[in-house]
């Protein structure tokens, strides 16, 4: 398994943050390669992704989720194998610190050099700066969650 851990600064009070990240069907408004997510159930989600020409599917399940604090996941079936959590701190009334860590484990030799290359964290990396823009411009979220998983 290799493993990413990124983190940004958004500037929204950490209920907007956590809020936004809880409408999994808006991720492909602001994650490269994420072309479709369906919420199936409270827990779990379909992925349909597109990563240099190459099209997967995958389900991934929320096996923790804590308001305001964080969502935690692992895939459950499907070729992309991975786990993660993202965590949302409080700064102050208006900022919010947002970290994600993940596991995943790479398939073919694609995806071993791209893995090798960093690819997956410069993704993740540009994924984070995507939200926080889509979050800053909005200064709302589009919908929420606020179950405990």
């Amino acid at each position: 398994m290799s493993k990413v851990e990124e983190s940004i600064e958004v500037h929204v009070p950490v209920r907007t943050a956590y809020d936004q990240w809880t409408q999994f069907e808006t991720f492909p408004e602001f994650m490269e390669g994420v072309e479709r997510v369906e919420q199936k159930t409270d827990t779990l989600t379909h992925w349909v992704t597109k990563v240099g020409g190459a099209q997967r599917e995958f389900d991934a399940r929320v096996t923790e989720q804590i308001p305001d604090e964080r969502v935690a996941w692992t895939t459950v079936d499907g070729e992309a194998k991975q786990a993660g959590v993202v965590t949302f701190h409080r700064l102050d009334d208006s900022r919010t610190k947002v970290m994600l860590q993940m596991e995943h484990d790479p398939k073919g030799l694609t995806d071993t050099v791209g893995d090798k290359l960093g690819v997956v964290r410069h993704r993740v990396k540009g994924d984070l700066e995507r939200f926080k823009e889509f979050i800053e411009e909005r200064g709302r979220e589009t919908g929420a969650w606020r179950g405990q998983v």
